[in-house]
C-alpha cells in the first residue's frame, strides 16, 4: 500500500486501462448462448460479500431490498455466490432473475459471464472489481463509511472510468440507494437498443 507514494501517484495518473489478458472467447460464447436472445437489458446483481468480512455489516444488504428492480423490464442475472439461506429463499422466488451461478467452475466463468451483460450492479465485492476491470458499465452502492479507494463526495473513481458510484447518507439507508438507482436504471431500459447480434452468437 505505500506504492502509490513511492510513484508520487495523483489521481489524475491513476491508469485506468483493462489490465486482465483476454476472456477465453469459448467460455464467453457458451455463456452468451445460455443467456439467450438480447432482447432487453441484460443487468449482472450481488448484494452481499464475504460475511467474515470485518465491515460486512454495512457493506452487504439482504436480497428483499434490492428486488424493487425486478418490477422493471430488464433481464436480471444474479452473479451471488454462496447467497444466505433468506436470500436463496427469496431468489427462488423471483422466476425473472437468471441464476446460472451453480455452474461457475472459477473466476474466469464470472468474468466470462459478466461481459456479455450490459451492466453490473454490485455492492462493494470482487465481482464490482471484475466487471470495472473488464470495462463494462458497473454502479458500485456503497455503504455511508467506505472504502477509501472510493474516495469521497463523488460518484465516479479514479480507479475504473466506467463505474459509477451511489452512495449511502447519513441515514446509513441501502433503500434509499436502491430507490436512486431504480430511477436511473428504469432511463437507462427506456433507451435501450437491442443490439444486432449474429447467427455465430
Amino acid at each position: 500500500m505505500s506504492l502509490p507514494l513511492a510513484c508520487d501517484a495523483r489521481l489524475e495518473t491513476i491508469p485506468r486501462e483493462n489490465y486482465l489478458p483476454p476472456l477465453p472467447p469459448e467460455r464467453v460464447q457458451a455463456w452468451r448462448r445460455r443467456l439467450g436472445s438480447h432482447d432487453r437489458l441484460r443487468i449482472g446483481l450481488v448484494w452481499s460479500g464475504n460475511p467474515n468480512f470485518g465491515n460486512d455489516s454495512n457493506r452487504s444488504m439482504p436480497l428483499r431490498i434490492m428486488a424493487p428492480l425486478f418490477e422493471l423490464d430488464a433481464t436480471f442475472v444474479s452473479l451471488q455466490k454462496d447467497p444466505r439461506p433468506a436470500d436463496a429463499a427469496l431468489l427462488r422466488e423471483h422466476s425473472e432473475v437468471i441464476d446460472l451461478t451453480a455452474d461457475f467452475s472459477d473466476f474466469v466463468d464470472t468474468a466470462a459471464l459478466v461481459s456479455c451483460l450490459d451492466l453490473v450492479i454490485s455492492v462493494d465485492t470482487g465481482v464490482a472489481h471484475l466487471s470495472a476491470t473488464l470495462g463494462r458499465p458497473t454502479w458500485i452502492l456503497l455503504s455511508y463509511v467506505s472504502d477509501w479507494r472510493w474516495l469521497l463526495d463523488r460518484d465516479d473513481s479514479p480507479w475504473y472510468s466506467a463505474v459509477r458510484l451511489f452512495r449511502q447518507d447519513s441515514s446509513r439507508d441501502y433503500a434509499t440507494v436502491v430507490g436512486r438507482v431504480r430511477q436511473e436504471l428504469a432511463r437507462m431500459i427506456a433507451a435501450f437498443t437491442p443490439p444486432f447480434e449474429s447467427a455465430s452468437q
